[in-house]
């Protein structure tokens, strides 16, 4: 349930707070007071849109905090574990919304940032709103099958699982046959040319990185000369009489008297030591360096035409070695499959054929049960209907035949009969505002056992109806609240009088003369009060005051029975 909904900033709406219980709430007050705005508040915390202009002028942000308490098996939490966002069940889920004035929003739950695409993944579990716009959603047949299967729930949601999976395989493979017989209207052009492409690159017989390492071979034979003559002239320098034995002479000398000065003379010494064997070393890595240097003027033109060969297949290919490779497998696999393609395509227009009549079985299948929870939806509707004061209507869930589709081989839409001896027609060419209404809350009455939504809010749902209409929508949304917590706004006292508990939303002008609205939760008499107003208009009376009265006791006792 909401625990609590804080809101600042919001429109005219600076600083309010209010606190939540279980059962029925009704928002009442005079028409432009800001009963919206609770609910666009509600709205945004639920992932609805938001811009700058909700924000109240003057002010560089709005800030909207709703608190929600939850059972441990309700399915937002395996959502939230799913999302990465960690919450304990034990806890209260605090949302966070805030809208910036230069259009930039955030969102947060339990204190971790989410997207927006998030936060509404998370609000579909939590809040459901509804408003006289969404009675076009009634007319959108799209949605009827949509909620024929929600009723339909576990019977049909293993069918439908296996039923996405045969259609996607369907799918894949219908798609790889047309794109089969496509290349190879466009690849039997081709065919020669892969042919000839495929004999010049396997005749080269590519090796990777094979044009870097005869690089580096080209460059030591085209200057084998220069390195002979460098190296045998450092080799000599070496050990030339300025090399080598300079050094052991040097040396020598110096081992002589390191006994006269060992504290300054001895490092000297294994310093020389150190460098002499180093040069040695040296000295012999370049002798042994000489006798490998090769003069091969045929070993470097059979390089040189090595490399014009694979500087001409990357041309063609690709920019490496390695690119000429993956083009070779890639035309290889086309050649491969063009070859084949008679074979291919044969053994896909089986597949598809098989995948097709396991799918049509399958869609059966989900027809079949469509049928049966159509006619118990529509049983269960216009038991509804009856007691929102519509005993005569006739309402059905009519299934029609469509081609294959994500979804099966149905479509679904809602036909509604109000007057006896007329034949169901569509809800668009038959019924009221008022009528419209109660559709929609029966349908409201029959989900909420169903989709485990926690929250349901009715933006003047009753609007369009009167007298015994209006007080069975209100007993209707009274029973509603014992499945869920329910919020209505509301202008009839029919309703008003059914709830659990009321708030009243109403206009005041600050001291600074700005327009400021607040919610303030009713007390009993407060209640009546209200209630007085909603019976009276402007003028409250002792009359009106005891009519209001006598609706408080009369809607107790209908709730006490």
């Amino acid at each position: 349930m909401l625990r609590e909904l804080s809101i600042h900033n919001l429109a005219v709406i600076e600083n309010v707070s209010v606190n939540f219980h279980s059962g029925f709430h009704v928002l009442t007050g005079e028409t432009g007071a800001g009963k919206s705005i609770v609910i666009d508040a509600l709205t945004l915390t639920a992932g609805g849109r938001g811009s700058a202009e909700m924000i109240r002028h003057g002010c560089d942000r709005a800030d909207i905090e709703a608190v929600f308490d939850l059972p441990r098996q309700h399915p937002v939490w395996a959502t939230l574990q799913r999302l990465g966002i960690e919450a304990d069940k034990e806890e209260t889920l605090l949302i966070r919304r805030e809208l910036l004035s230069h259009g930039k929003s955030s969102a947060r739950i339990n204190g971790q940032s989410v997207t927006l695409t998030m936060l509404r993944e998370i609000g579909e579990h939590l809040v459901n709103i509804h408003g006289q716009h969404e009675h076009q959603s009634l007319l959108r047949t799209d949605k009827h099958l949509e909620w024929l299967d929600l009723f339909a729930g576990e019977d049909i949601h293993e069918e439908k699982s296996t039923y996405r999976k045969l259609f996607q395989q369907y799918q894949t493979v219908s798609r790889e046959r047309r794109e089969l017989e496509e290349k190879s209207r466009q690849g039997m052009q081709m065919l020669d040319l892969y042919r000839f492409q495929l004999e010049e690159i396997s005749a080269a017989r590519l090796k990777a990185g094979e044009d870097e390492s005869l690089a580096d071979e080209r460059r030591k034979l085209a200057h084998a000369e220069k390195l002979t003559d460098a190296v045998t002239e450092a080799y000599d320098l070496l050990y030339g009489s300025k090399g080598l034995p300079a050094l052991s002479r040097a040396l020598t000398r110096l081992q002589d008297i390191v006994k006269v000065d060992p504290t300054t003379l001895q490092p000297i010494v294994e310093q020389l030591q150190s460098s002499y064997y180093g040069v040695e070393d040296s000295a012999f890595q370049l002798r042994d360096y000489k006798e490998g240097i090769e003069f091969n003027p045929q070993r470097l033109m059979q390089i040189e035409q090595r490399l014009d060969l694979l500087h001409s297949l990357k041309r063609k290919y690709g920019e490496t070695i390695e690119d000429v490779l993956n083009y070779q497998a890639r035309i290889k696999g086309e050649t491969d499959q063009l070859d084949n393609r008679d074979e291919l395509l044969k053994d896909l227009a089986t597949k598809e054929v098989a995948l097709h009549k396991e799918i049509q079985a399958q869609a059966e299948k989900l027809t079949s049960i469509r049928r049966s929870a159509s006619r118990v939806l529509s049983r269960k509707i216009e038991q509804e209907l009856t007691e929102l004061q519509m005993s005569r209507s006739v309402f059905e869930v009519k299934l029609g035949t469509v081609a294959l589709t994500s979804t099966g081989a149905d479509s679904a839409e809602f036909v509604l009969s109000t007057n006896p001896g007329e034949p169901p027609k569509p809800l668009a060419k038959i019924a009221s505002g008022g009528e419209m209404s109660r559709v929609m809350l029966a349908l409201k009455a029959i989900f909420a056992q169903i989709d485990e939504i926690p929250v349901l809010v009715f933006d003047e749902v009753d609007t369009g109806v009167s007298g015994r209409a209006a007080q069975a929508i209100a007993e209707k949304l009274s029973l509603l609240s014992s499945h869920c917590q329910v919020f209505a706004i509301t202008h009839l006292p029919q309703v008003a009088c059914m709830a659990d508990h009321q708030y009243e939303i109403y206009k005041q002008i600050t001291e600074q003369d700005r327009t400021q609205t607040s919610v303030t939760e009713l007390t009993a008499a407060q209640r009546v009060e209200e209630l007085a107003r909603m019976l009276g208009g402007v003028e409250v009376t002792e009359k009106t005051r005891h009519h209001a009265q006598e609706m408080l006791s009369l809607a107790q006792q209908q709730k006490n029975a």
